[in-house]
C-alpha cells in the first residue's frame, strides 16, 4: 500500500514536471535565469514543508550527493531545452531507468536480470537515432545535455538508496545550488515583463517547488525502477503541450528514436510488473 501511494505521488509530480519544457520555451530569459527562479521559489515552498512536517535536517555524504545530482539534472534539463527540441530532451532524459539499472548494478550490487540487459540495449539505440539526427540538425550539443540530464536524474531517483541519504534536502540544496549558479545570469537580464515574471512564478510553484515535494514523499517508499517508469506520463505531455502552443515538433528520425525509448521501456515496465505478480502469488501457496 506504501509503494502504491508513493508510485501515485511519483506520477503526480511527473504531470507537473511536464509543465517544464513549455514554460521554458515561453520565456524569453537564459536557461540559467529560469533555473535560478525556478530553483528559489521551489527553495522556499520546499522549506516551508520541512518545517509543517518537523523533518530535520541532517547533512551527511549522502545528502550532499544527492544535492549534487540534483543540481546537475535541473541545470542540465534546463539548458537542453534551450539548445533543442523539449521532445528531444525530455525523451532523451527518459532514458533514466536505464541508468538506474546500471548504477543500481554497479554501485549497488544488483545484478541486472535478462530483460534489464535487453531494455538497456534497446534503449541505447534509440539514443543512438537522437544523435544520429542530432547531427544533422544542428541539436547534438543539446542532445548530450539532455542525455546528461538523464543520468543525472537516474541518481535522483537512487537518492532514497544512498547512505546517509535525504531526499528533501538533497533537493532543497541542489535548487539551492542552482540559484547560485544562475545569478550571474540573472543580473544580465533586462526584460521583466509582468507576464514573463508571472510564468517564472508559477513555473517555481507548481513545475519545481510543489512537484518536488510530491516527488521527495512519493519516493521515499516507491521503488527506484518502477518510480522512474510511472514518470513516463511526462515525455507524453511535455512534447504535446510545446507542440500545440509553440508549434514545436519532432523530427522522423528523432520520433522513430523516441518511439524506441518510450515503447521499450513501458513494455519493461509490464513485463516486470507482471513478473513481480507472479512472484507474490507462488509467495502465497
Amino acid at each position: 500500500m506504501e509503494q502504491r501511494k508513493g508510485l501515485v505521488l511519483i506520477f503526480v509530480a511527473s504531470v507537473l514536471f511536464s509543465l517544464g519544457g513549455l514554460l521554458i520555451k515561453v520565456i524569453p530569459w537564459q536557461a540559467l535565469t529560469i533555473n535560478s527562479w525556478r530553483c528559489g521559489i521551489s527553495v522556499c515552498m520546499l522549506l516551508l514543508f520541512a518545517k509543517l512536517t518537523h523533518h530535520e535536517l541532517k547533512l551527511t555524504p549522502g545528502v550532499w550527493a544527492g544535492a549534487a545530482a540534483m543540481c546537475l539534472t535541473v541545470s542540465s534539463y534546463a539548458l537542453a531545452n534551450k539548445l533543442t527540441t523539449a521532445a528531444n530532451t525530455i525523451l532523451i532524459q527518459f532514458t533514466c531507468p536505464v541508468f538506474v539499472i546500471l548504477f543500481l548494478w554497479a554501485f549497488f550490487h544488483e545484478k541486472p536480470k535478462k530483460l534489464d540487459i535487453i531494455t538497456c540495449l534497446v534503449v541505447f539505440g534509440g539514443i543512438a537515432c537522437f544523435f544520429l539526427d542530432g547531427l544533422s540538425a544542428g541539436n547534438l550539443l543539446g542532445n548530450f545535455v539532455a542525455l546528461i540530464s538523464g543520468i543525472g536524474y537516474a541518481w535522483v531517483f537512487l537518492m532514497n538508496k544512498i547512505p546517509g541519504g535525504d531526499p528533501l534536502y538533497s533537493t532543497i540544496l541542489g535548487h539551492a545550488m542552482c540559484v547560485l549558479i544562475g545569478l550571474p545570469s540573472v543580473a544580465k537580464e533586462t526584460e521583466y515583463s509582468g507576464q514573463i515574471v508571472l510564468c517564472a512564478i508559477l513555473m517555481g510553484i507548481f513545475q519545481l517547488g510543489l512537484a518536488y515535494i510530491c516527488f521527495t514523499t512519493g519516493i521515499r517508499t516507491a521503488p527506484p525502477v518502477s518510480a522512474s517508469l510511472v514518470s513516463g506520463i511526462e515525455p507524453i505531455l511535455n512534447p504535446v503541450l510545446v507542440a500545440i502552443v509553440v508549434g514545436e515538433s519532432l523530427s522522423g528520425l528523432a520520433l522513430l528514436g523516441g518511439a524506441i525509448v518510450f515503447i521499450s521501456i513501458m513494455v519493461y515496465n509490464v513485463l516486470t510488473s507482471k513478473f513481480e505478480n507472479t512472484k507474490k502469488e507462488h509467495a502465497k501457496i
